[in-house]
């Protein structure tokens, strides 16, 4: 006698349903979202590295309020921040004042919109291991430099930036992997319009709400394993510790 349990079959589909390929749909959302964390992690190397650089060299009072503004995404509730940046954004925001005046449109339900929202939530993502790589090179190797006669702007590219490239490299792949994963904000600020801001995260949300477990199931698993990759490859180019003498 077998005994057969409904609802596990339901939430937990059989292999062969699992490998199915993913539907357009599917392949359309990752597309979005790699599309989304490529643009947002090419924006934030931009603005966060000089802001990164500017924050380990300073000792200025106004280093603690900047450097708490930059980690505050990390402690407030994402809709709190989709709340206050669709609110900015809006007709009656100064956000929205401006890209009307500017003839850009309105930002919200729109994919920019999403560039937007997801740069200011990933933003301690990227400055906040720029800066400690920055902190790591320290004074003495922009000192040799300035003794042969570099200028500021010639030490911070040949020396600063290729002895901070690790943390280049850890900023990226955590701001990359970290817009993939976002979930409220980009809810909040894009909606969900096929093709225009629905990423991969609302996609399974939409799968889930409509019980469509296998199809879920799928595209959960390609996020999960794309999950496990950015983490093996950012563990594998960590250096190992120094042992003590």
């Amino acid at each position: 006698m077998s005994l057969r349990f409904p609802m596990f079959h339901l939430a937990f589909p059989t292999f062969h349903a699992r490998t199915n390929m993913l539907t357009d749909s599917d392949l359309q959302a990752i597309w979005l979202t790699a599309k989304l964390a490529s643009i947002v992690t090419l924006i934030l190397l931009l603005i966060g590295t000089p802001i990164a650089w500017r924050l380990s060299r300073t000792k200025a009072w106004w280093k603690g309020p900047v450097s708490a503004i930059v980690a505050m995404p990390l402690v407030l509730p994402p809709s709190v921040i989709g709340f206050y940046l669709l609110i900015s954004m809006g007709p009656h925001g100064f956000v929205g004042q401006l890209t009307e005046s500017l003839g850009l449109g309105r930002l919200p339900f729109t994919f920019w919109g999403l560039v937007v929202a997801s740069t200011v939530h990933s933003m301690p993502f990227m400055i906040q291991p720029l800066q400690t790589a920055f902190d790591a090179v320290g004074e003495r190797p922009l000192e040799v430099a300035a003794t042969l006669r570099a200028s500021p702007l010639d030490a911070f590219f040949t020396v600063a930036v290729p002895l901070a490239l690790p943390g280049f490299m850890t900023a990226s792949i955590l701001t990359f992997a970290h817009t993939v994963g976002e979930f409220g904000v980009v809810l909040m600020i894009g909606g969900n319009l096929a093709g225009s801001t629905r990423v991969a995260s609302v996609q399974i949300y939409d799968y889930v709400e409509a019980m469509e477990y296998g199809s879920a199931h799928r595209l959960a698993a390609v996020m999960l394993i794309f999950s496990f990759l950015v983490l093996l490859t950012l563990y594998a180019k960590r250096p190992a510790p120094k042992k003590g003498a």
